[in-house]
């Protein structure tokens, strides 16, 4: 009779952790890395790791990067489903300051569509994981440009996305119209990777750009939205302590451990 309970109640435990685990919340791993010391790695790892765990960037167009990851996931920012390269995303992310960032039509093969905007004057909240990425978002204010309240700024209109694999935290800036404050910085953690608008008129002025690019820190610039922007000026502006690499080629290839040391601003073909 005793073992008959026993074996009933080692039977019911099995059945009640897995749900307990599902019920975790999620965990950002960039947000625990921005409060932590430099992660050391042995010298003998670093190439396996490389290899093994590369992400590839490529330029499309307008504000749109996409993300392939190390289980092939490919991510779409800012889509609107014009700017398209090889096969469908898996993932989109959008923002709505003007159809070229979003479209209320994406293809229905598309598994996940996330929105930058929350319905009824709410703020979105995106914290989903999709294979071995880990994807959320830092809402941001956004300008009115039509209608009534033209000018004003609508609350939440937008985010910043980050996306979060192989050890990398990648940042998109979306559209952004307003300087970062202390609550942003803390919601963002820490940038790897950073993409940033860099028109000078249609987000925010190049001076607050690149006085968010200096402040973030991320070893990795990716200029986006850039219209006939000078790229020395840009350049200029975010100051001497970051180098310039102009490629040749759309899509980067990098991982945690092939980072640079130098702050580096990587032109990929087409910005």
């Amino acid at each position: 009779m005793l073992r008959s309970f026993s074996v009933a109640i080692a039977l019911l435990g099995s059945l009640i952790v897995p749900v307990a685990a599902q019920q975790e919340p999620l965990r950002s791993e960039c947000l625990a890395m921005a409060n932590a010391p430099p992660r050391a790695i042995p010298a003998s790892f670093r190439r396996v790791a490389a290899k093994s765990q590369e992400v590839a960037i490529t330029y499309v167009g307008h504000s749109t990067y996409y993300i392939d990851t190390p289980e092939g996931v490919r991510i779409a920012t800012d889509f609107n489903g014009a700017y398209r390269t090889g096969r469908l995303p898996d993932v989109v992310t959008m923002n709505r300051a003007h159809s070229t960032h979003y479209t209320l039509f994406p293809d229905p093969k598309i598994a996940h569509v996330l929105h930058g905007w929350g319905e009824n004057g709410e703020a979105a909240h995106v914290s989903t994981r999709v294979g071995d990425v880990y994807i959320r978002n830092v809402p941001t204010d956004i300008r009115r440009y039509y209608g009534e309240g033209s000018g004003a700024m609508l609350k939440d209109g937008n985010s910043i996305f980050i996306f979060e694999v192989a050890g990398l935290c990648i940042g998109h800036l979306g559209h952004l119209h307003h300087k970062l404050d202390e609550t942003h910085f803390a919601a963002i953690g820490r940038l790897d990777i950073v993409m940033v608008p860099i028109d000078g008129t249609y987000t925010m002025s190049l001076d607050g750009v690149s006085e968010i690019t200096k402040r973030l820190r991320s070893s990795v610039v990716l200029p986006m939205h850039r219209f006939a922007t000078p790229l020395d000026e840009f350049m200029r502006l975010i100051g001497q302590q970051f180098t310039i690499d102009q490629r040749s080629e759309r899509t980067l290839k990098i991982s945690r451990e092939t980072l640079p040391g130098t702050p580096t601003v990587i032109i990929l073909e087409g910005v």
